[in-house]
């Protein structure tokens, strides 16, 4: 059966703030992988400004394989953003996971990511839909393009275009590295699908080491921004601090990546 694939009604970049995804810029999107604390949060703002980041990521609300894993700080972990938002002026994405975060999180949040367990949880893609935010909308981790194109379509459906799809590897038969980063769909969708396509390096490979070169590649196929996970500490980090960079290779990272994405007719945000 031929592949039915979904199109971008309305192929135009996603605006967000002043930052635009599926432009001529690469946009890099930095921090915790879970909000911790507030001094945690803070300095991460304060290091991501400096920088000239203007995007924030950071999980307030954090669905675990493992019920004894950390979950995040839920609302508190929001509260913390919201002051990292009027402190810093950095917009926020964080994952909301149910009706409730995701009320909550609409007050705070400039993009809202559906993370890649809720990809299919089609209730949640629908009241995502209605609210006409920005949506970052992961791949699943066994899904197919076709899948997760049909999840997007969802959304869609609710009257809200503003998507912007997320590659964070998927689930092969290959232990090396946490998941497969799958570039060929990067390049594909960018191609016959017409909506904004982010990768997330850091889930991807697992390993702090890999983010480096997998970013490179990502920028070099097409990738409209990076979601890169920083942290203060990050083998003190409560989640995911072994794919964690620190703040001084995240701005080798940055410098790395300005040619990559100049060789594609691109810059960085």
């Amino acid at each position: 059966m031929e592949m039915q694939v979904l199109k971008n009604p309305n192929p135009k970049p996603v605006k967000v703030g002043e930052i635009f995804f599926g432009g001529s810029q690469v946009v890099p999107m930095a921090g915790p992988c879970a909000v911790e604390s507030r001094q945690q949060v803070l300095a991460c703002a304060e290091a991501l400004q400096k920088l000239g980041i203007k995007v924030m990521r950071g999980g307030a609300f954090k669905p675990r394989t493992s019920p004894r894993g950390f979950q995040g700080l839920g609302e508190a972990g929001l509260e913390l953003l919201a002051e990292v938002k009027a402190k810093y002026g950095l917009l926020l994405v964080s994952e909301v996971i149910d009706e409730d975060s995701l009320r909550a999180g609409a007050e705070v949040l400039d993009i809202i990511q559906i993370g890649s367990r809720n990809m299919q949880n089609f209730s949640l893609l629908r009241k995502v839909g209605r609210l006409g935010k920005p949506v970052l909308l992961k791949r699943g981790l066994a899904a197919t393009l076709q899948e997760w194109l049909a999840a997007a379509e969802y959304i869609l459906a609710e009257g809200n275009d503003q998507i912007i799809l997320c590659e964070r590897g998927i689930r092969t038969f290959e232990p090396a590295t946490r998941n497969t980063l799958d570039l060929g769909a990067v390049a594909w969708l960018k191609q016959e699908v017409g909506f904004p396509v982010v990768v997330d390096p850091s889930h991807a490979s697992g390993q702090r080491r890999l983010v480096g070169p997998l970013a490179r590649g990502a920028v070099a196929c097409g990738a409209d921004g990076l979601l890169i996970e920083v942290h203060p500490e990050p083998d003190q980090a409560l989640c995911d601090g072994q794919q964690s960079l620190n703040f001084e290779q995240f701005a080798r990272l940055l410098q790395e990546l300005e040619p990559v994405a100049r060789a594609v007719g691109k810059s960085l945000a």
